[in-house]
C-alpha cells in the first residue's frame, strides 16, 4: 500500500505584476484592465514535486531563482497564480527573519503568538512554554521587545518555537546562516533527530550543506525546475552551470588575455612559490579561537569530567588566533571523579551544520598501555597536527572521555561544542577543508 507524500506540488506558477504607478494598480483592480505588456514577472513556472515522509529535500539556485517564493506559496503567505499545493500534515517554517513576530511584543509574547500561528492550542503552549524559553537561551532578552533583537536572536526565538510544535514538515530558508556557532550546532542536533521521522524542505546557498544534509535536491533556474533527484548529481550540475555562468561574465577578460597574452602582448606566466608556507595575504587562513565552554550541552555517566580544552602553539602557549597550515596541539584535561581503568580521550571537529570534518582519539596509540586514573587524579591528552585550511565560517570541537575500547566503552563526559573557532579568511578553493600547499606553480614548457 503506497504512502501519501507529505508535500505534493503540481504545475505551480506564481506571477507578479509591476505597476508604473498606484493609479495603474487601481485601474486593474476596478476595471480588470490588464497590466501593460512587459510588466509581468513569473517567479515560478510549472514546478512539480513530491516530498515523501521522512525525506529531506534541498532547494538550490541563484538569487532570483524563485526559492523563497516557492516556500512562501507552500506555507500560504503567498497565493499561487496557477497550480496546486497539497500538504499532508502540520508545517513549521523558518522563513525570513521576523516572520510571524510582532516587533513590539516581547519574546515571551511572541512565543505565544508564533506558536498559535503554527497550530498549537493554549494548553499546549502552556505545557511547552518553559522548554521553548530554555531552548532559545535568550536569558533576560526574552522579556524585551523583539525589535531590539539581533538577527541571531530572532533565529533563536523562531527555531525554539518551531522545535516544539510537533511538525510533520519543517521548512527552512537560510535560517541557519545567522547566530552563533554553539546555537547552530544545537539546531543541527535537533534537525538530525527530526529527520528520523519528519520531512524537511531546506533552502540554502551553501551547496556543501545540501550535500551533507539532504537526500534529494531541486534546482530552480529563473523560476523553472532544471533538475530534481539525488542531491549529489543535482548539486554537481548546478555548480557546473554556475561556473559556466561566471565564465560568461568574465568573457571579455578572457578574450583580452586569450593566447596567453595580456594587453601589452607579454606572455603570461604565474609562479607561486609557497615554501615559506605561512605567507602573507591572500594565502592566509586566519582562525580566531574562543574560550573553552565547560557548561555546553553534554552527556555521560560522570565518573570523569573534561575540565579544560585549548589549542596550543608549538611552545605550549594557548592560541587566541592561529593560521591554517600551522602546527597546533589540542590539549584536553580530564578530572577523575571515580576510578577509570582505561580512559579514552577524543575529539571531533564539526562545521556549522554539524558535519564531521576530522578527529581522533587516544585508544589506538595507547591500546594495551592504559593510563588509568583514580578519583581526584587528572589526565591530559594532547593531539598534535597541522591545522587544515578551513573555508570561511564557524566551527566547533566536540570532546569526550570514555572508559573501555572503541568498540565497547562507557561514555563518561561528552561535550558537543566545547570549543568554537571562526575562519575569517581562507585560500581554500573548494571542499570542506584545504590542504596547505607548499608550492603551486604554472609555467610554459617546451614542446
Amino acid at each position: 500500500m503506497s504512502v501519501e507524500p507529505i508535500l505534493s506540488i503540481r504545475n505551480l506558477s506564481k506571477r507578479f505584476r509591476h505597476y508604473a504607478s498606484p493609479r495603474e494598480r487601481l485601474a486593474e483592480a476596478l476595471f480588470r484592465r490588464p497590466a501593460p505588456a512587459g510588466q509581468e514577472f513569473w517567479a515560478l513556472r510549472d514546478v512539480s514535486l513530491d516530498l515523501n515522509r521522512g525525506e529531506t529535500l534541498g532547494v538550490v539556485g541563484r538569487n532570483g531563482a524563485g526559492k523563497s517564493t516557492l516556500l512562501q506559496v507552500i506555507t500560504g503567505t503567498l497565493r499561487q497564480t496557477h497550480g496546486e499545493v497539497r500538504v499532508g500534515g502540520r508545517i513549521a517554517a523558518l522563513l525570513e527573519l521576523g516572520a510571524g513576530f510582532n516587533p513590539d511584543f516581547t519574546g515571551r509574547e511572541n512565543i505565544r503568538l508564533n506558536a498559535a500561528i503554527l497550530g498549537l492550542t493554549s494548553r499546549q503552549v502552556n505545557d511547552r512554554f518553559d522548554s521553548i524559553v530554555a531552548f532559545s537561551e535568550l536569558g533576560v532578552h526574552i522579556d524585551r521587545p523583539v525589535r531590539t533583537y539581533s538577527s541571531g536572536m530572532y533565529m533563536r526565538l523562531a527555531f525554539a518555537v518551531a522545535a516544539h510544535v510537533d511538525a510533520d514538515l519543517l521548512i527552512i530558508d537560510e535560517a541557519l546562516s545567522v547566530g552563533d556557532a554553539f546555537f547552530a550546532q544545537k539546531c543541527m542536533r535537533f534537525l538530525r533527530r527530526f529527520q528520523q521521522n519528519g520531512s524537511i524542505l531546506f533552502v540554502s546557498h551553501d551547496t556543501s550543506a545540501v550535500l551533507g544534509f539532504c537526500d534529494r535536491a531541486l534546482w530552480l533556474d529563473q523560476g523553472r525546475p532544471r533538475a530534481i533527484g539525488p542531491a549529489k548529481p543535482v548539486v554537481e550540475d548546478y555548480l557546473a552551470a554556475f561556473a559556466e555562468g561566471l565564465e560568461g561574465e568574465v568573457a571579455a577578460e578572457r578574450s583580452r588575455r586569450r593566447n596567453g597574452n595580456d594587453e601589452s602582448g607579454t606572455p603570461a606566466t604565474l609562479i607561486d612559490a609557497r615554501l615559506p608556507w605561512l605567507n602573507a595575504s591572500p594565502y592566509r587562513n586566519d582562525i580566531e579561537l574562543f574560550a573553552f565552554k565547560p557548561d555546553g550541552a553534554s552527556f555521560g555517566r560522570g565518573q570523569a569530567e573534561i575540565v579544560g580544552v585549548r589549542l596550543e602553539s608549538e611552545d605550549g602557549q594557548p592560541f587566541s588566533w592561529c593560521v591554517g597550515g600551522e602546527m597546533v596541539t589540542l590539549a584536553i584535561d580530564v578530572l577523575g571523579h571515580a576510578a577509570v581503568r582505561q580512559p579514552i580521550v577524543g575529539f571531533l571537529v564539526k562545521d556549522r551544520l554539524g558535519q564531521h570534518l576530522f578527529g581522533d582519539n587516544t585508544y589506538l596509540r595507547h591500546e594495551g598501555d592504559a593510563v588509568p586514573i583514580a578519583a581526584g587524579e587528572r589526565l591530559r591528552a594532547r593531539f598534535r597536527f597541522r591545522m587544515p585550511i578551513l573555508a570561511v565560517g564557524t566551527y566547533t570541537i566536540a570532546v569526550a572521555v570514555a572508559d573501555g575500547s572503541v568498540a565497547d566503552h562507557i561514555q563518561h563526559h561528552w561535550i558537543h561544542d566545547a570549543l568554537a573557532f571562526t575562519s575569517h579568511t581562507s585560500s581554500a578553493a573548494t571542499g570542506l577543508v584545504g590542504v596547505p600547499m607548499h608550492e603551486i606553480s604554472l609555467e610554459r614548457t617546451a614542446g
